[in-house]
């Protein structure tokens, strides 16, 4: 990679947009790597566990080969959808495959919402875009706290009660955040100042497409999960108060 570009390569053109893959063969190898050792360990788990390691490699490819890499270099909305795909993707499906144990869930929360603040802070965000290193060290602050968050929210073993107050703080921060980019009167982040404008949008447009992005394919799926949880935690509590009297007598 050009170590004077952004780790994705140059803005794409507006009209080749789509061939614009990331073929890095670092990131290609790691992945293979990855893809394969996922496998082996996997063969002999249920197939759930395995489609959602499968699930969790296209993601991968998605955010960090597609040409979804290179947009994220022209548009900021497009960095938002990236983050997406790696939160509320790559993420819980990586905890479906492979859950990590004894996950603090309040430190996981804290853990994902100060990736995502400091993801937004355009002095960061800078430093992502000048150095590989930082690119990739905010990268992993977002994807193994939430690969962590989702253990507990998706895990056999948590409460539904519990899951859904985490959801529901996760969502609260992409709510914040969303504001933010929606209202804010300036566009933040100067390195889309001239790249924006070839897809026919101000920096400031781009801006508020990402937040607008934050909220609606990023919050509602999020907040409905958090209340189906939510219902079925309410509707086992009766049973279980049942089964307790029912052993009683």
């Amino acid at each position: 990679m050009d170590p004077d570009l952004p780790y994705c390569g140059p803005a794409p053109d507006p009209h080749a947009w789509v061939t614009a893959w990331n073929l890095d063969p670092v990131l290609i190898g790691c992945l293979g790597v990855l893809a394969l050792g996922g496998m082996w360990q996997l063969r002999a788990q249920p197939a759930p566990r395995r489609r959602a390691f499968g699930v969790a490699m296209f993601a991968a490819v998605l955010a960090f080969v597609s040409p979804l890499c290179a947009m994220s270099v022209a548009l900021f909305s497009a960095r938002t959808l990236h983050h997406l795909v790696v939160i509320a993707v790559l993420a819980p499906a990586l905890a479906l495959a492979f859950p990590l144990r004894r996950s603090p869930q309040v430190l996981a929360v804290l853990a994902v919402s100060a990736a995502l603040w400091l993801w937004h802070l355009p002095v960061v965000y800078s430093a992502a875009w000048d150095n590989a290193a930082v690119y990739w060290a905010l990268q992993l602050a977002l994807i193994v706290p939430g690969w962590a968050f989702w253990s507990t929210v998706l895990g056999q073993g948590a409460g539904r009660v519990a899951g859904a107050v985490g959801l529901v703080s996760l969502v609260g921060q992409m709510g914040m955040l969303g504001a933010l980019l929606t209202f804010a009167p300036r566009a933040f982040y100067v390195e889309h100042l001239a790249h924006a404008p070839r897809f026919g949008v101000s920096a400031l447009q781009d801006q508020q497409l990402a937040g607008l992005i934050m909220w609606v394919p990023g919050m509602v799926p999020l907040a409905v999960l958090a209340a189906i949880m939510t219902w079925q935690a309410l509707g086992q509590a009766p049973e279980q108060t049942l089964g307790q009297g029912g052993r009683r007598a």
